[in-house]
């Protein structure tokens, strides 16, 4: 009985030890990827950004994209934030090549098909005024006669490299991707390749409903 209750003293010191669970935004830059080993590309792994041990990534950002990437240590998040049947908003800004007309945004909004499936129905619309932002290292291609744009999408899914196939199927390529927002929470000023543990409020925020704007 003695040894027991020893071994239940011991058990509960171990569980007051663990560390609490945490939820963390990254501002993860182009030529990152979404995971902490290296895939032999010249691409950078998150093991390189100092993150705490054991969290991993909810959903994933291509290395060619840029932005707001969650990362816990909690079980079940990944299928809380990702389910498409749950509807939990993502909103990306996507800079695109010519300026999209009204026909081309009612069709990204409308669903398109790509690889013979087609997108659920988002929200997309161009940005104004169009948005600033930091160059981007490498710099995204340039030509002097073509112009281009920032529109926004809000998806609630997220296949595969899925904002490039949508407005390329709508005849705007992709340039420069950057996910801007998990339901309420913004990416705001958080710089790129920095990171922080998100408080109980800003938590509340990332599984609420993206307001409109």
């Amino acid at each position: 009985m003695v040894e027991c209750s020893r071994l239940w003293v011991e058990l509960r010191a171990r569980v007051s030890r663990r560390s609490p669970l945490v939820l963390i935004a990254f501002h993860k830059p182009w030529g990152v990827l979404s995971q902490f080993r290296s895939d032999g590309s010249p691409n950078r792994p998150l093991s390189e950004f100092g993150l705490p041990p054991r969290v991993y990534s909810l959903g994933r950002l291509d290395a060619d994209s840029e932005g707001l990437l969650l990362l816990s240590d909690e079980p079940g998040l990944n299928t809380r934030l990702l389910d498409p049947e749950r509807g939990h908003p993502r909103t990306y800004w996507v800079q695109v090549e010519r300026i999209p007309n009204e026909t081309a945004i009612q069709q990204l909004a409308a669903g398109v098909l790509i690889q013979g499936n087609r997108t659920r129905p988002c929200r997309a619309w161009i940005l104004d005024p169009q948005p600033t932002l930091p160059p981007r290292d490498p710099p995204i291609r340039f030509r002097k006669s073509v112009p281009d744009c920032w529109i926004a999408l809000e998806l609630n899914e997220g296949k595969n490299r899925q904002v490039r196939r949508m407005t390329a199927s709508v005849g705007h390529p992709t340039l420069r991707l950057l996910r801007v927002r998990i339901g309420a929470l913004e990416l705001g000023e958080l710089a790129a390749g920095a990171w922080r543990e998100l408080s109980a409020t800003e938590r509340r925020l990332v599984f609420s409903s993206t307001p409109r704007s």
